[in-house]
């Protein structure tokens, strides 16, 4: 589902696909009918916000990657990061994690039993990155950067905390496998947040609030697909939070099955086939549960 528009710089503008979990609602605007991908983002998930029952959390099974980096980003709430590697890294607002699954990994999320008591809340976006094809099969990894360790640009009524690449002069240390950028804006009202042209695809996510571009408003949870080589410049209408993602344009299609991505339709079959009969590392602190692999 997406919006027509013809405001100038905008090629797309996309409505995520809403899907209740239960109590916890995620909007998925990444892959779409419209756009499978924006620089090497390939998925795009808002999670929340929301608040569970009390006693009751996220609980994602252990579940397997290839061809991939996941990145998670949070705004509110906290989820434990478990991993085949061995990694056991709970991510707060401001925070990233980096997973690189490569040829392979394994990891679960959830809301610490500690934090059940009162009700968790959790609002945040996990974001997969497609890897270059000279690295879809490196070893998997992961990384933890604080917020302390991510560069931030305040003033103007603006305050830019550079997730990954450079942008606006900043450059973030996430190890990213290829040109992408991303940042996460928050504007006060009347704050303007100009969107530089360098990268060939990048778009705007609208978190939080209203902006206007060139006279024409959008609302929360709208992903807009920028025309290549156009500046645009976002001004808040109210308080607002946009996230700017993109970068090089990807090297060939990818497909998607379940959690894998690859430029190798046969490569998807054989992670299909690796999960199936056990051949993935187990998660240590998580092994009582799995994902089972979806039927079809």
């Amino acid at each position: 589902m997406s919006d027509q528009t013809d405001t100038p710089g905008i090629d797309t503008v996309i409505v995520p696909r809403t899907r209740d979990l239960g109590g916890f609602e995620v909007r998925r605007a990444l892959p779409s009918a419209r756009r499978r991908m924006v620089g090497p983002f390939i998925f795009w998930d808002q999670m929340g916000p929301a608040r569970f029952p009390s006693g009751e959390g996220l609980d994602v099974r252990p579940h397997p990657h290839i061809g991939l980096a996941t990145l998670t980003y949070l705004f509110d709430g906290e989820i434990m990061h478990r991993d085949s590697l061995g990694t056991a890294q709970p991510i707060r607002p401001g925070e990233v994690n980096w997973m690189t699954a490569g040829r392979g990994i394994v990891h679960s999320e959830r809301t610490d039993p500690a934090l059940r008591e009162d009700g968790a809340s959790m609002f945040g976006i996990q974001a997969w990155v497609a890897l270059p094809k000279r690295h879809e099969e490196t070893a998997p990894g992961f990384v933890h950067l604080g917020s302390d360790e991510l560069p931030t640009i305040e003033g103007e009524g603006k305050r830019v905390r550079v997730i990954a690449g450079t942008l606006w002069g900043a450059t973030s240390p996430v190890p990213s496998y290829s040109e992408m950028i991303y940042a996460d804006a928050i504007l006060e009202a009347g704050a303007w947040l100009p969107i530089p042209a360098e990268h060939e695809e990048r778009a705007i996510y609208v978190a939080e609030g209203t902006v206007s571009i060139a006279d024409d408003r959008f609302e929360a949870g709208r992903l807009l697909v920028l025309h290549p080589g156009d500046g645009v410049t976002v001004e808040a209408v109210g308080h607002a939070r946009v996230l700017v993602l993109g970068g090089e344009p990807m090297d060939g299609p990818r497909f998607i099955w379940w959690n894998f991505v690859s430029s190798s339709q046969d490569r998807i079959e054989a992670a299909k086939a690796d999960w199936q009969a056990g051949r993935f590392d187990i998660v240590p602190g998580d092994e009582r549960e799995f994902t089972p692999l979806p039927e079809g």
